[in-house]
């Protein structure tokens, strides 16, 4: 599958698939209280995507695997859960932290987007881990555009985590995103010998779902015996935040943010 650049008419297609992903994701925070459960946002994020128009990407993916599909709306992972968390009847409690990831598919156009919410009180070093990958996103959107190589800003984003003190998850990376959840080119947070034989030329277009996760203590993870559930090794806490993110002429544009 080649890389598929967008129009300008496309990526406002892609936008607006992005602010029902926002409104999801939104609605989501609000409900991350101590005492919500897992299973009432996953809901909750069902009913919001739908009243839109739009089509939840995450249910039942990949649609090819009968019987083996993803079973949430969202993916909402807790605490030490790095990904694919499957919502359930727990519930949030003081200090936890709980990454929400929504993909919806609106008009054949798909956003994709993540945040990890603190709810209430968290430990100051649980606090950081939050701010520095969050500010991992900033810092790619901030340094994208025509020309550069993708290894560039993958190396500050990787360099800013590690000075901070943190590792950044390897076995995850970012995707191209389009007309499908999932296109060319793969888009990792780390600088690698496989990304500078194979690096990515930044063109104006080109859309991409950048999406930095990063843990407390080591970078290993696991998947529980569900298939899906990604968790650290050593059971420290995880970090993960998306945008879907356009190139542009003069750097990026921002699908997922509700504007």
């Amino acid at each position: 599958m080649k890389v598929i650049l967008k129009s300008q008419a496309e990526i406002e297609r892609m936008r607006a698939a992005g602010r029902v992903v926002h409104k999801v994701l939104s609605t989501a925070k609000q409900m991350c209280q101590p005492g919500a459960t897992l299973r009432e946002i996953d809901e909750a994020g069902y009913r919001v995507f739908t009243e839109a128009g739009g089509r939840g990407l995450f249910k039942n993916y990949p649609t090819y695997k009968p019987g083996e599909g993803f079973p949430g709306n969202l993916c909402i992972s807790l605490n030490d859960t790095v990904v694919h968390g499957i919502a359930d009847d727990t519930a949030l409690k003081e200090g936890d932290i709980v990454g929400i990831d929504c993909g919806v598919e609106l008009d054949g156009w798909c956003g994709d987007s993540a945040v990890t919410v603190m709810v209430g009180n968290v430990s100051p070093q649980v606090r950081r881990l939050c701010e520095v990958t969050s500010h991992l996103l900033e810092l790619a959107v901030q340094n994208i555009r025509p020309g550069r190589r993708w290894s560039q800003v993958a190396r500050l984003m990787q360099n800013y985590a590690e000075r901070a003190g943190f590792s950044v998850v390897e076995d995850f990376v970012g995707h191209g995103i389009g007309r499908q959840m999932h296109e060319k080119p793969s888009v990792p947070n780390y600088v690698s010998p496989e990304l500078l034989r194979n690096d990515i030329e930044l063109q104006e277009g080109l859309v991409l779902a950048i999406e930095p996760m990063c843990n407390l203590g080591s970078k290993a993870v696991e998947t529980l015996p569900d298939k899906w559930t990604v968790k650290t090794v050593d059971r420290k806490p995880s970090a993960h935040y998306e945008h879907t993110v356009a190139v542009t002429a003069d750097g990026a544009s921002v699908l997922t943010d509700g504007s």
